[in-house]
């Protein structure tokens, strides 16, 4: 979505789909002014056990922002953007993402996958991908 949809996250879906009331419950007593950080919605998605798609359907159709995504592309201030640029990729992680492209872009899941599999922090994937000008795609949560 762009900017100019901001706060108007309802309308991508289908106006008869429904939320889940737990997870609107849990969704509501993790966000603090309109916000929710990914980490508490990943939390929410492992405790009620159901797909990231479906809390972030929920947070769509209650106006809730994402903050502070895990791979640091979006919901931080300005001054406290937590990715910065490297020289150089270490070669198994460009091989680990070279490898698991889907239409030249690394999915949000397949990032999450490289650091796992490669013991890394999943924001240091982000800026490997930056450097190898590959872009990220498809959040788990639907924001991008």
């Amino acid at each position: 979505m762009t900017h100019q949809d901001e706060g108007h996250y309802a309308g991508k879906h289908p106006a008869g789909r429904e939320v889940n009331p737990c997870i609107v419950e849990a969704v509501k007593k993790k966000a603090k002014g309109g916000n929710i950080t990914c980490a508490a919605i990943f939390g929410i998605v492992k405790r009620l056990n159901t797909s990231p798609e479906e809390v972030g359907f929920t947070l769509d159709r209650l106006e809730i922002k994402l903050a502070k995504c895990q791979l640091g592309l979006f919901g931080y201030s300005p001054d406290t953007v937590p990715i910065k640029p490297v020289d150089k990729v270490p070669a198994d992680l460009e091989k680990a993402i070279k490898e698991s492209l889907t239409g030249g872009r690394l999915t949000c899941r397949s990032a999450w996958d490289i650091a796992e599999r490669l013991g890394i922090r999943k924001m240091d994937v982000t800026p490997a991908c930056n450097k190898l000008n590959i872009k990220l795609s498809s959040c788990q949560l639907g924001a991008f």
